[in-house]
C-alpha cells in the first residue's frame, strides 16, 4: 500500500534561520559531513511536542541538499501506528527500482513489503537487512540521509527495519536522524540529543521573525517555557493562562489550545478535520470518498486553512501538526468517530485500511468484520509483520462472537506478539485467551504459545509442566511436539519431573521419541540407555542436514536441526555438533532467518572453544552478540558470554572470565560455573573450584552436560587438595557416562582422573591413548602436563621432557597463561634450560577483529563482497571496509594474495 507523505507541515519548516540550536546543528554537520566521507551514523532527536524536532530536521535537509545529499524521508503516523510497513513503504518507494539489486531473499522481502510480493519469509529481522543494503545500493550514487520523523508512531516493523539498518550502517556514506517523542521508540544503541529549551532571548528572536506581537510578550514567553510550538500559539492566539488550576505541561496547554479553536469552527468543518485525522494518511481520494458520505467535502475545510490548521497540497491533506489533528480527534463524539470510520471503511481501496477501519467503527459482535480483520492479519503474518498481525487478530477477536473461536484468535494474537519480541504483551493476550476456555482441547490448544511466554520470561519449569500437563488433551501430533518442546525446556530449568513425565506420555502416544526418552534415562544417570537414544536422534538430523540446506526438509526441519545440535553437544560428538551447528548458521544465512543465527552462532562457537579455535569462536560470539544488540534480543547475551568465559578461564583472564560468567547462572545453565572452577583450578585455588562443582552438583542441574564434563576437574581440585575421597563419585559419573557414550576425549578424561588417584602410569598412557586425535587440545595439553609432573616425581626428568614440551607448545598456542607456566615450571625443574626464545612472530591473523577474520575468510573461499555481506547482514561497501582494514595488517594488497596465508 502507497502512504502518504508528511502528514503535517512543520511550524519552523520554512523558517531554516533557527534560533539556540547550535549544538543541535553541529551535530547534524557532523552526521552530514561524516556520510560525505563515506562513514555511515545515526541519530536520535529526543523531546516533547513542539520543541522543534521537525524545524530542525528541516534544516537537516537543507543543509545535506547544499553538501551534495540525496534524501529520503519518512514520517511516522499515529493512525498507522498499528499498520505493518506504513513507514517502510516512505522509505523504500522512491528507490524500489533498486531492488533488483539486492539479494533473493531481501528482494523478496522489500517487494511483499511494497504488495508486489506473495510472501516476505518467515523472520521479522530480514526486513532491516533488506533496508540494510537498499540504502547501500542506493548510497553507492553518492552520500544519503534518511530523516524520519515522528518515530514514536512508526509501526513495529518499520521501527525494528529501520532501526537494525541504523545500528548496522558503517561505510556506506549513510546518515540517518530520527525525531522522537519523550515516550516510545527505543533506539538502544544510537547516539540521542535532546534539543533545548529555548532562552528568553532566542524566544524573543523567534517572535520577532515570525512577525508575532502579542498583548504581553513576557507572559507569553514565560508560559511557552521555551517551547517553539507553545511560544508561537500562545503568541498567535493571545491566550492567557493561570497557574491558580496547577501546573499543566506546556504540550497540554497546547492541546488545549489547539480543541478551543476547533471548537470555534462550524461542525461541517470540525466532521472533515475529524475525518481527516481518522483517515491519518492525508489520502485526498480516501478522504473525499468518505466526505461525501458523510455529507461534507473539501470546501469545508477553507476555514480551517484559513485558522492555519490544515494546508491541502496536491492531493495530500496535512495538519500543520499532529497535537491539531490529535485534538480534532479527541473532541468529537464516540459516534461521531464509529460513522467517520464506517465511511473511511467503504472508501478504503485497500484491504488492510478497509480492516483496520472496520475494527475501529464495529460496537459489536460481527463475525464477517472479525473473518475480514483476520484475512488482513494473515497477509501482514506472511509478511513478517508479526507486530501488526497480532493487533489485528486482538482487534478480530474483540468482535468476534463466539467464545471459543474469540479465545483462539487471542491465541494466535500471543503467539504472533512473542514472534514480534513482545513477550509481555503476549503474556497478556494468552491470560486473556485462557480465561474463555472451558474445556481441556482448547486449552490445550494454547498451551504451546502460553508455555512459550512463560519460558521467554524466564519461567522455564512453568512452561516445561505446563506442556506436559495439557498434552494428555491434545492430538496425537500437537501432543508430540509439545512433549519434545517440554523436556527441552525441563532440561534447561532442571526439572527433572517435567523430562519424566513427558517420557511417560511419549510412550503412552506410542511416539518413543529419543530425544525425550534418552533426556529421561540421563536425569536418571541412566547413561547407558540414554546416550544411544540421543545419538539416534543426533544421526537421524544428520540425515535431513543436506536436505534443510538445500529447501527441500520440512517446513519445521531447521528446529528439529537445533534440538539435534543441543543434543549433540549433551552427547559430547564434537564432530556431529560442529557439523550441524555449520548447517544451522549457512541455512539461518541463505535463508535470512536472523531471529534463529545467535543460538546456532552459540553452538558453532561452543564447539570452536572445545577444538582449541579461540579466535573462530570469538568471531561466531561477536557475530551473534552484534545481531542480539541490533535486534534487540538482549535477554540472549548472558547465555553467549557464558561460551568465551571458558577462553577467559584457560587464558587466565580472571576479571574478564568473572564478567563474562555473571549473569548465566541465572539463565538455567552451567557452563559459566563450569568456567569460573576452570579459572580457580588453573590458579591454584582448589579448594573455591572444587566446592562450587560440588555445589552444581547437589542442585538440579547435576545431569547437565557441561558438570559431567568438568568432573575431571573435581577430580584435579580434590586430588590437589589432598582429599582424594571428594572425587569418587564425579569420576564415577563419569566413567559410567564414558562406558555408555564411547566418545575418546571423555575416554581420555576419565583415565586422567583415575591416574591422578591410582597414582598409576598405565592410566597415564591410556589417557594419551585416548586422546589421540580427539581434537580437544587444551584437554590434551592437561593430561600430557599432568604426565610431565608424574614422571619428574618418579625421578625420570628425561622421560617426562617430552610431554611437558608438547604441553608447553600447547598452552603457548592457546595463551593459556597459568597453565604454561605451570608447564615451564616443570620443564626447569627436570633440568632443562628453558632459554628465552626469540619472540615467535605474531600470528598475523590476531591483529584482526573478529568482524575481519570472518570477512578475509569468506573472501579467501572465493565468495565475492556482495556474497559476503549477505552472509553477515552486512553491507557491500562495509565489506569492503573491512577487508581494506585487513588487508593493511595483514601486509597484503589484494584477494588474491589471501591464498598465500594460513587463515586457520
Amino acid at each position: 500500500m502507497a502512504t502518504g507523505v508528511a502528514a503535517y507541515v512543520p511550524t519552523e519548516a520554512g523558517a531554516l534561520v533557527l534560533y539556540g540550536r547550535e549544538t543541535e546543528q553541529a551535530a547534524i554537520r557532523e552526521l552530514v559531513d561524516a556520510a560525505r566521507a563515506g562513514r555511515s551514523g545515526g541519530l536520535v532527536l529526543r523531546g516533547e511536542p513542539g520543541i522543534g524536532k521537525s524545524a530542525l530536521l528541516a534544516w537537516a535537509a537543507e543543509h545535506a541538499a547544499g553538501a551534495g545529499l540525496r534524501t529520503l524521508r519518512v514520517t511516522g503516523i499515529e493512525a498507522e501506528a498499528d499498520l505493518a510497513f506504513g513507514g517502510l513503504v516512505q522509505l523504500i518507494w522512491p528507490v524500489q527500482e533498486r531492488l533488483d539489486a539486492l539479494p533473493g531473499p531481501q528482494a523478496d522481502t522489500l517487494r511483499a513489503v511494497l504488495g508486489h510480493g506473495e510472501r516476505a519469509g518467515r523472520d521479522r529481522f530480514l526486513s532491516g537487512v533488506a533496508v540494510l543494503t537498499l540504502l547501500a545500493e542506493v548510497a553507492d550514487d553518492g552520500p544519503l540521509l534518511c530523516l524520519v520523523d515522528d518515530a514514536q508512531w512508526l509501526d513495529r516493523a518499520s521501527a525494528d527495519a529501520l532501526l537494525f539498518a541504523a545500528r548496522r550502517l558503517t561505510a556506506e556514506g549513510v546518515a540517518m536522524l530520527f525525531a522522537t517523542r519523550e515516550e516510545g521508540f527505543a533506539a538502544t544503541g544510537l547516539p540521542e540529543l535532546r534539543p533545548s529549551r529555548l532562552s528568553p532571548e532566542d524566544s524573543a528572536k523567534l517572535l520577532e521573525q515570525r512577525g508575532l506581537a502579542p498583548a504581553s510578550p513576557a507572559q507569553v514567553i514565560e508560559e511557552s517555557a521555551g517551547n517553539p510550538l507553545a511560544l508561537i500559539e500562545f503568541a498567535a492566539a493571545q491566550r492567557r493562562y493561570h497557574s491558580a488550576a496547577g501546573p499543566i505541561p506546556v504540550p497540554d496547554q497546547v492541546l488545549a489550545s489547539f480543541r478551543a479553536r476547533i471548537g470555534r469552527l462550524p461542525e461541517r468543518t470540525r466532521l472533515m478535520m475529524v475525518t481527516v485525522a481518522a483517515e491519518g494518511r492525508g489520502h485526498l481520494t480516501t478522504l473525499l470518498g468518505a466526505a461525501h458520505a458523510l455529507g461534507v467535502g473539501l470546501e469545508d475545510l477553507v476555514e480551517a486553512e484559513q485558522e492555519g490548521l490544515v494546508d491541502v497540497t496536491g492531493n495530500v491533506v496535512a495538519f500543520r501538526h499532529p497535537l491539531v489533528g490529535t485534538a480534532a480527534y479527541q473532541a468529537a463524539p464516540l459516534a461521531r468517530r464509529v460513522a467517520v470510520h464506517r465511511a473511511l471503511a467503504e472508501a478504503a481501496t485497500d484491504d488492510t485500511c478497509r480492516a483496520r477501519h472496520l475494527a475501529v467503527a464495529t460496537t459489536s459482535v460481527d463475525e464477517d468484520v472479525a473473518a475480514e480483520i483476520v484475512r488482513a492479519a494473515e497477509r501482514d503474518r506472511a509478511r513478517a509483520a508479526y507486530a501488526a498481525a497480532a493487533g489485528l487478530y486482538e482487534q478480530a477477536a474483540n468482535v468476534t462472537p463466539d467464545p471459543r473461536v474469540r479465545a483462539a484468535r487471542l491465541g494466535e494474537a500471543a503467539s504472533l506478539a512473542l514472534s514480534a519480541g513482545l513477550a509481555a504483551q503476549a503474556a497478556e493476550l494468552a491470560g486473556q485467551a485462557e480465561l474463555l476456555v472451558d474445556d481441556p482441547k482448547s486449552a490445550a490448544r494454547l498451551a504451546p504459545v502460553r508455555a512459550a511466554v512463560e519460558f521467554e520470561l524466564g519461567e522455564r519449569r512453568v512452561a516445561a509442566r505446563l506442556l506436559v500437563d495439557r498434552s494428555a488433551h491434545a492430538d496425537p501430533d500437537a501432543a508430540a511436539a509439545m512433549l519434545r518442546t517440554s523436556a527441552g525446556y525441563g532440561w534447561f530449568s532442571g526439572d527433572r519431573e517435567a523430562i519424566r513425565d513427558a517420557a511417560e506420555r511419549v510412550r503412552a502416544l506410542g511416539r518413543p521419541d529419543p530425544m525425550v526418552l534418552g533426556m529421561a534415562y540421563l536425569v536418571d544417570e541412566d547413561y547407558a540407555r540414554g546416550l544411544p537414544l540421543l545419538a539416534e536422534f543426533v544421526a537421524a538430523a544428520r540425515q535431513v542436514a543436506p536436505d534443510l540446506l538445500n529447501g527441500s526438509a520440512e517446513p519445521d526441519g531447521d528446529a528439529a536441526l537445533a534440538w539435534a545440535a543441543f543434543c549433540a553437544m549433551i552427547l559430547g560428538a564434537d564432530a556431529a555438533a560442529a557439523e550441524l551447528a555449520a548447517a544451522q548458521v549457512v541455512h539461518g544465512r541463505r535463508h535470512g532467518l536472523v531471529g534463529t543465527l545467535p543460538q546456532a552462532l552459540q553452538d558453532l562457537a561452543g564447539t570452536q572453544v572445545q577444538a582449541g579455535r579461540h579466535r573462530d569462536a570469538e568471531a561466531s560470539v561477536a557475530e551473534a552478540l552484534r545481531i542480539v544488540r541490533d535486534a534487540g534480543l538482549d535477554q540472549r547475551m548472558a547465555r553467549l558470554n557464558s561460551v568465551l568465559a571458558r577462553v577467559a578461564a584457560i587464558e587466565g583472564d580472571e576479571e574478564r572470565c568473572v564478567r563474562l560468567a555473571a549473569d548465566e547462572p541465572d539463565t538455567g545453565g552451567v557452563s559459566g560455573l563450569a568456567a569460573l572452577s576452570l579459572l580457580d583450578l588453573g590458579l591454584g585455588r582448589h579448594e573455591p573450584a572444587l566446592e562450587r562443582l560440588e555445589e552444581v552438583g547437589r542442585g538440579p542441574l547435576r545431569y547437565a552436560t557441561g558438570l559431567l564434563q568438568a568432573a575431571a576437574d573435581q577430580v584435579e581440585a580434590a586430588v590437589r587438595l589432598g582429599e582424594p575421597d571428594r572425587a569418587a563419585a564425579p569420576l564415577r559419573r563419569l566413567e559410567a557416562w564414558v562406558r555408555a557414550g564411547g566418545q575418546p576425549w571423555a575416554q581420555a578424561l576419565a583415565a586422567r582422573g583415575r591416574a591422578l588417584l591410582t597414582d598409576d602410569e598405565d592410566d597415564y598412557l591410556r589417557a594419551l591413548r585416548a586422546h589421540g586425535d580427539s581434537g580437544r587440545p587444551f584437554e590434551r595439553a592437561r593430561t600430557e602436563l599432568l604426565y610431565g609432573e608424574w614422571l619428574r616425581r618418579a625421578r625420570r626428568r628425561s622421560d617426562a621432557r617430552a610431554p611437558l614440551r608438547s604441553a608447553l607448545k600447547t598452552f603457548e598456542r592457546l595463551r593459556a597463561a597459568p597453565w604454561l607456566d605451570r608447564a615451564r615450571a616443570e620443564l626447569t625443574a627436570t633440568g632443562e634450560s628453558l632459554v628465552q626464545a626469540e619472540p615467535t612472530a605474531a600470528n598475523p591473523l590476531d591483529r584482526l577483529t573478529s568482524q575481519e577474520l570472518q570477512v578475509v575468510r569468506l573472501a579467501a573461499d572465493g565468495d565475492t563482497s556482495r556474497e559476503i555481506a549477505a552472509q553477515l547482514f552486512l553491507s557491500p561497501r562495509t565489506v569492503e571496509h573491512h577487508l581494506y582494514r585487513a588487508f593493511r595488517k595483514l601486509g597484503i594488497r589484494s584477494r588474491r594474495e589471501l591464498s598465500r596465508l594460513d587463515l586457520t
